[in-house]
């Protein structure tokens, strides 16, 4: 098979489509939607977003010290693009994508209801790496939607209707092809 060598550069897909809520110290908040977004340590948990410096967001997360990841699923895709288009120094995304605001329970930045897992983070340091800032965090609390929640206390994200961002386009997660250590269980 024949192989084309192509500049460096980000491909590595599928990402989160996440919408990351912010806030400044004097109480106004924001959307942004960021694909470059994840997990960088599970013990102590540890999450990351990296941002452009010009974007609105950047300055509220460098005030307060905080952000929210909320995951997104098929029914907030509209909402998902919009904010990741759309500028909070021109209008207000709450508004304008009719998504509610709530209070997060450890952090001063608001949750989105409508998204079915909320990741609340607490900024500890801040990389300066070129285009983007990552901001390195603690995760003080994950608050999810109870509507998925088993009768056996399981939590069903993967009902929840996930969609990630690939080379452009908006994509629901597809159906299970196997679980964690599938390819090394016994046999029966």
């Amino acid at each position: 098979m024949a192989r084309q060598v192509w500049k460096p550069g980000n491909m590595v897909y599928p990402v989160p489509a996440a919408m990351v809520t912010v806030a400044d110290k004097a109480g106004n908040t924001n959307i942004i939607t960021v694909a470059w977004t994840g997990t960088i340590c599970s013990d102590p948990p540890m999450a990351y977003v990296s941002i452009k410096p010009e974007r609105y967001s950047h300055h509220m997360i460098e005030e307060t010290g905080e952000f929210v990841i909320n995951l997104t699923t098929k029914a907030t895709a509209f909402a998902t693009d919009y904010c990741g288009v759309r500028s909070g120094r021109d209008e207000d995304k709450w508004k304008a994508t009719g998504l509610t605001p709530e209070k997060a329970s450890k952090v001063s930045v608001p949750i989105i209801r409508e998204c079915p897992v909320n990741i609340e983070c607490q900024v500890t340091e801040v990389k300066r790496l070129g285009s983007h800032d990552m901001f390195l965090a603690k995760v003080l609390a994950v608050d999810v939607d109870e509507a998925y929640m088993k009768e056996n206390g399981k939590f069903e994200l993967n009902s929840t209707g996930l969609i990630a961002y690939s080379h452009g386009e908006y994509r629901e997660l597809g159906k299970a092809i196997g679980k964690f250590g599938y390819s090394v269980r016994k046999k029966r």
